[in-house]
């Protein structure tokens, strides 16, 4: 699809809110077959809101990536974002992600490549700016905020959520989905052998301390997530 849109005289460029040195490591360590340029202090992201052509959404709290002791996001990490743009400034597609319980924070899938490329295609024949798309076809279903949390749960050992970042080499790698919902499924076997094995009450007050230990992880995280309300 890259060399489809190179044959047609388009250019890919990815943008990262990350420091330039981590973006061309990152177009290396991928083999994008594009180049990522870090916009750290937002300047990119800035410039494409004066234009009119989309506004990026940036999240200020990043503590959530905070097993990546080398992340660096001075003014915050960007929201995935679409924008194709004509030679001539109009613009033939936008798509933006705002974090949402519907869509994981952001974590959710994102625009299917020949969906996007094929509105892209068909707007080459208007003359208008194309209408931000909010409701694209995404190229994988989204999970519920319930179990995405049951995740990171899981993923913290049930006491502190743990979000599932990108590793970079030599970090130590999160644990995948697969075997994260793995652990939910033993955590669950294990209350159901606590609540035969233990008096009612006994099993009352080992739930009650749980809960009161996991508590102050789920509201750190959903701070940090910043979720929008969903009509926005």
């Amino acid at each position: 699809m890259l060399q489809e849109i190179h044959a047609a005289g388009g250019e890919v460029f990815g943008i990262s809110s990350e420091p330039h040195t981590l973006a061309v490591e990152a177009e290396q360590e991928w083999e994008t077959g594009f180049p990522i340029v870090g916009d750290p202090h937002h300047e990119l992201r800035e410039e494409c809101s004066e234009r009119g052509w989309i506004d990026v959404f940036a999240n200020e709290n990043y503590g959530h990536l905070r097993e990546r002791k080398w992340a660096s996001h001075p003014k915050g990490y960007y929201q995935p974002a679409v924008i194709a743009v004509h030679k001539s400034g109009r613009v033939l597609y936008r798509w933006r992600c705002v974090p949402k319980f519907t869509n994981m924070n952001g974590a959710g899938p994102r625009p299917e490549a020949a969906y996007t490329c094929d509105k892209i295609q068909a707007a080459m024949n208007s003359t208008e700016d194309a209408p931000l798309d909010r409701e694209p076809e995404m190229g994988t279903e989204t999970a519920s905020w319930f179990r995405f949390m049951l995740m990171l749960t899981a993923h913290g050992w049930f006491i502190r959520p743990r979000a599932l970042p990108l590793a970079r080499e030599g970090d130590k790698e999160s644990v995948n989905p697969r075997k994260v919902m793995r652990r939910v499924y033993w955590f669950l076997a294990m209350w159901l052998l606590l609540l035969v094995v233990l008096p009612i009450g006994w099993f009352g007050i080992v739930l009650l301390a749980w809960v009161v230990a996991v508590i102050p992880g789920l509201i750190e995280i959903h701070h940090q997530f910043q979720n929008e309300p969903d009509p926005y």
